[in-house]
């Protein structure tokens, strides 16, 4: 239920989710709203009716008009496609796909909810409601209800998966934490002159004065998202730093922000690109010494993280759960939500010798590539569908074992194994 493609993070795990699935010899189809982008190789159906704006990030009004829409786009793909699996992200996802699988009833097909966060908490971070308005409570409760009508729902954290047991109550036997993942070969630090000298190119084409010390950040631009914290550290840092230069990237409001730079008095010290074509993001990456992640939200995923430790870049982020699952004792972290904080870490890890620097990248990058490869998140999603297309979670495999291939007979399960064995259908939004 968004405008696929975009480039910004939950697209990106979409994408990178499809490829992988792909890979392993599945047919995938998307259905998503009539704006976006296309990407050559995957089947994307879009929703009639949705015009050709793209629609915001997070919450909005307009989007309770296009969601009937895509509800009757999904169901003529599900007949026509006749899909072995049902992979829904969102809230909004998951009841559109509960909806199509009570209409296609021919036989059992499991809808699998991919959970990136809290429906409430994103709309109270979105300022949509407010935590103690007449609405929230109404929308916890159709958040809570979703949560149980899914097969089977990924979650992204450890985080996020104990919030789905202990806040709302979802059987823990159909929960499953397959953490967000990186194409560990697309994100790399350059390793050639050439590749060098392309990163060259670009930092003096962005304008980025020689000997300064780069700090990056890629992703939404948005008080939640930390953005406008990030800038008032970047002013109590730069007295202390004055080497320092933040390329922050990404969207909406590039603008805004770029005003507010300079209101701040930083804007020379500040670069804000708008708007990075996925394909480009490793390149404007390895511009970065250092990589900050300021986002707030305790209920979301943080999947920048992952792309930022296979550039090895060594990251500073507030303090919460999910950012100490990716980076453990690796990380730079800033009290939550306080600038001051998050400027002391930034400087910190400035002062930190050039050696050791590096090589807390390195080893950042040596854990996503053992931990977030998609090759191997993709047969845990596999293992998922195989163990909720036979309906019995009463002997759960293990989801860190890594599996030869897309087949998941090698681990010993009482359903037959030729569920993951054959190519499935995959009806994803």
């Amino acid at each position: 239920p968004t405008s696929f493609f975009a480039h910004y993070g939950a697209h990106v795990r979409i994408l990178e989710e499809v490829w992988a699935l792909q890979g392993l010899g599945h047919r995938i189809t998307i259905v998503t709203y009539g704006s976006g982008n296309n990407v050559p190789g995957v089947d994307i159906r879009r929703a009639a009716f949705t015009g050709h704006r793209e629609v915001s990030i997070g919450s909005s009004k307009r989007k309770m008009l296009y969601d009937p829409m895509l509800f009757l786009r999904t169901l003529r793909a599900a007949w026509a496609m006749r899909p072995d699996v049902i992979h829904a992200h969102l809230h909004e996802g998951a009841l559109i796909g509960r909806l199509t699988r009570s209409l296609y009833p021919a036989r059992h097909v499991p809808v699998i909810f991919d959970y990136q966060g809290s429906l409430s908490a994103e709309m109270v971070d979105h300022r949509f409601i407010r935590a103690n308005g007449r609405f929230y409570k109404p929308f916890r409760a159709l958040e809570q209800v979703i949560d149980r009508m899914a097969d089977a729902i990924i979650a992204s954290s450890h985080n996020a998966a104990a919030q789905l047991r202990t806040e709302h109550h979802v059987n823990p036997a159909r929960i499953f934490t397959i953490a967000d993942g990186v194409d560990v070969h697309r994100f790399a630090p350059p390793s050639t002159a050439e590749q060098r000298a392309k990163v060259d190119a670009l930092r003096a084409e962005l304008g980025i004065p020689a000997g300064r010390r780069v700090i990056v950040y890629l992703g939404k631009l948005a008080p939640y998202q930390g953005t406008d914290l990030l800038l008032e550290a970047a002013r109590l840092l730069l007295p202390s730093h004055p080497d320092s230069h933040f390329l922050i990237m990404g969207y909406p409001g590039a603008d805004d922000y770029r005003r507010l730079a300079d209101y701040l008095g930083i804007g020379d010290h500040v670069t804000i690109s708008g708007r990075i074509p996925y394909d480009e993001a490793p390149d404007y990456l390895a511009l970065g010494e250092i990589a900050v992640a300021p986002k707030l939200s305790t209920t979301e995923g943080a999947g920048k993280i992952a792309n930022y430790m296979a550039m090895a870049l060594p990251t500073v982020c507030f303090d919460t759960p999910t950012s100490r699952e990716f980076l453990a004792e690796l990380g730079y972290y800033a009290v939550r939500g306080s600038a001051p904080s998050l400027a002391d870490c930034l400087s910190e890890a400035l002062h930190t010798d050039p050696a050791a620097l590096r090589e807390r990248g390195l080893a950042l990058r040596q854990r996503a590539m053992v931990e977030r490869s998609w090759s191997a998140i993709a047969r845990n999603i596999v293992s998922v569908y195989d163990q909720a297309r036979a309906g019995d979670f009463t002997m759960r495999r293990s989801l860190t074992t890594t599996l030869p291939n897309a087949c998941s007979a090698t681990i010993s399960h009482p359903t037959p194994p030729f569920f993951a064995c054959q190519p499935l259908r995959v009806l994803l939004y």
